[in-house]
């Protein structure tokens, strides 16, 4: 395996377009991490720290912002407001046939046009984050004391930083090796491990070496897990029908169609947090209204997210619910078997068209189970974790590492590709 690796290194070195593409990628993400250090003017530091200690909520946005959130960043947002687009949109293609004909049927053609869509509704969302940003975190005394004028510049540096981190995402994508937005999160996770380190280092006890034993194990048993379940596939077998055209007969091949266990990614996982998410939100805003019932709502709210086995078990029946959800927007069963029909193919046993796809309905419903059960276990280990151990800096610790991991796999296999291209 090693000597694998060093010689796709060697054909990395000598092949002058990927080696183009890989140091575009590393020059875009150097970049990026220098607009991560830039902040925006006005903060008060230690008001800032306080307030992001043990907070979910913004440890979450600070994973999709590359890290830029918790130092208060011109690109402080990141790619939040263009993932939230790309959910809406998706959402979208279930009460529009016109959007869901563009994203399924139209091929690439449909969809450019639909993630143009999406980096148009990005930008009013960008403006909408940012407001509410700066209106939080003047709240807390962490940018005291802005004129109107300041609050304006402010606004339009973190709208124009997110639109900035977009396109860069959209060049690495281009003129790279995998996904742009993949890869700026996963350079935010990744630039997050030394503080993650030092942390662990200076709370160093004894007492507590069975704990750091057990997150060890746990996070090699999540990579495994997410290696294992991102890979695997279950296949069904389709044949073509032979066709005779004079004295010659074609088709009678049989091959398989792989439905992959977990069709939905990471995305379940992010609208879960996103829900459960957003009435801790609201009591960050609406806590500094004097109102006895709607105090009495708030505290009932906050009483909820600190109840950590309550939270855990919400949180693993969204992940389990919007896995279904998801894969049921995202995969057409009717579109298969129309596309099977056509190219006169068939599945051994079942008839075309209705029977297929009610077939290969089935069979994804029972192979989501599994990988619903897996990002529900997922996303809440951490939570366990810090409920028994008392740390919270590994709360968001198992999405982070779903995401690093899903994003290093699509990658080694984008750079696989393009060797085997120059191989041919």
């Amino acid at each position: 395996m090693i000597t694998t690796f060093f010689k796709k290194l060697k054909i990395i070195a000598k092949d002058a377009s990927i080696r183009n593409r890989v140091l575009f990628v590393i020059g875009a993400l150097a970049f990026f991490r220098l607009l991560a250090a830039i902040p925006i003017p006005g903060i008060n530091h230690d008001a800032l720290q306080q307030f992001f200690s043990g907070n979910q909520f913004l440890g979450l946005l600070n994973i999709f912002s590359g890290g830029g959130l918790s130092g208060l960043s011109i690109v402080m947002l990141g790619v939040g407001p263009y993932i939230t687009a790309s959910i809406i949109m998706q959402l979208l293609t279930i009460m529009s046939p016109k959007l869901k004909a563009m994203y399924h049927e139209e091929g690439d053609a449909g969809r450019k046009r639909f993630s143009q869509y999406s980096r148009g509704i990005s930008v009013p969302l960008a403006v909408i984050q940012g407001l509410g940003f700066l209106v939080l975190l003047g709240s807390q005394n962490i940018l005291p004391d802005l004129t109107t004028f300041q609050f304006i510049v402010n606004l339009i540096v973190i709208t124009a930083g997110s639109v900035l981190l977009m396109w860069i995402g959209e060049l690495m994508s281009e003129f790279g090796i995998g996904n742009g937005m993949s890869l700026l999160i996963f350079a935010g996770i990744v630039a997050g491990l030394p503080t993650a380190i030092q942390q662990i280092i200076f709370t160093y006890s004894p007492d507590q070496i069975p704990t750091y034993i057990a997150f060890v194990v746990t996070a090699v048993l999540i990579v495994v897990g997410v290696v294992f379940i991102t890979e695997s596939e279950r296949p069904v077998p389709v044949t073509y029908a032979k066709q005779v055209h004079g004295n010659k007969t074609t088709g009678g091949t049989s091959t398989y169609i792989p439905l992959r266990l977990n069709q939905a990614g990471v995305i379940p996982i992010i609208f879960a947090l996103s829900v459960l998410l957003l009435p801790q939100m609201l009591v960050n805003f609406l806590g500094v209204i004097d109102n006895e019932t709607l105090q009495t709502v708030l505290r009932a709210i906050s009483a909820f997210t600190a109840n950590q086995w309550a939270y855990g078990i919400t949180y693993f029946l969204l992940v389990f619910f919007f896995t279904y959800f998801y894969t049921a927007v995202t995969f057409e069963p009717d579109a298969m078997a129309k596309n099977l029909q056509k190219s006169g193919a068939f599945i051994l046993g079942v008839r075309p068209g209705d029977s297929t796809s009610k077939h290969i309905g089935n069979i994804v419903s029972r192979i989501t189970f599994w990988g619903a059960l897996f990002l529900g276990l997922v996303a809440v280990i951490p939570v366990i974790v810090q409920s028994i151990s008392g740390i919270t800096s590994i709360t968001i610790g198992g999405t982070s590492l779903l995401i690093a991991v899903s994003v290093i796999i699509d990658l080694i296999k984008k750079v696989d590709a393009q060797l085997s291209l120059r191989e041919y």
